[in-house]
């Protein structure tokens, strides 16, 4: 088995660490580790504790160890599309997340530990894409949250202390079985609609995109071309059209 690879998934070295860490614009440090094939939190970046961000999305990523609570200064943690089953009560210490996601993971609700509502300072919280039947009233206790993504879940019903979170401006609960939101079926209109359409000059693309764009628009004069319009042409069914090779003097094609 080559070196590196297995059960674990790829092995993050504390010098692939280092070179994953990014300044941005306002000054913050990012790790970022998105897409690397980690299926265990390296212990390694203990000795990167001190970054203000960490990006884990799209790994192969279980659990989060209790070493978590050692990034004190964690301001921003993505966590999306994993395989993340349950989180640890230490979450709960690191009092300066304002943003965590924890999208497209398998979450349950016995998975969501109670400390989770002592983040008192989150702004940001996506609980979407996991398999969460309820959700804990103690997440009323998250008066600073102003954006939570609860959909694609088994909702049956939000509790009241989350929908009258006093900053919330963002509730996404969308295709959750909740009774509010049943409807009877509609009609399916199988006709595709254009929601937003852009108008940009051609010097504006790049060549990839003008050919697209060409493209499609001969495909649309082709279809102009096929609509049927009134004609004062005589029809005569009984005759075909020569091909390109036919002669004038070859009455052959003239008669079916």
């Amino acid at each position: 088995m080559p070196k590196g690879k297995g059960p674990q998934g790829k092995r993050i070295t504390l010098k692939v660490a280092k070179n994953a860490v990014r300044v941005l614009f306002n000054g913050r440090r990012r790790l970022e580790l998105s897409k690397m094939g980690i299926a265990i939190f390296p212990k390694c970046l203990l000795e990167l504790a001190d970054v203000e961000e960490i990006d884990l999305s799209r790994n192969m990523l279980r659990k989060i160890p209790n070493i978590i609570e050692k990034f004190q200064n964690l301001m921003w943690l993505d966590l999306h599309s994993n395989q993340i089953d349950e989180l640890p009560a230490e979450i709960g210490t690191l009092q300066n997340l304002t943003y965590l996601n924890l999208c497209n993971n398998k979450l349950t609700t016995k998975g969501l530990p109670e400390e989770l509502t002592h983040l008192k300072n989150l702004r940001t919280l996506n609980l979407g894409l996991n398999c969460l039947e309820t959700i804990p009233t103690t997440l009323g206790a998250l008066r600073e949250l102003i954006e939570l993504g609860l959909f694609d879940n088994s909702l049956t019903i939000i509790p009241k202390s989350v929908k009258k979170l006093p900053k919330l401006e963002r509730l996404n609960v969308k295709r959750n079985p909740l009774p509010e939101f049943a409807k009877e079926d509609e009609p399916i209109d199988t006709i595709k609609r254009i929601e937003s359409l852009y108008l940009v000059e051609k010097k504006d693309l790049c060549n990839s995109c003008l050919q697209t764009c060409q493209g499609e628009r001969d495909e649309l004069h082709k279809l102009e071309d096929m609509t049927p319009g009134p004609s004062d042409k005589p029809n005569f069914p009984s005759l075909t059209t020569p091909n390109s090779t036919a002669m004038d003097n070859q009455e052959e094609w003239r008669i079916k």
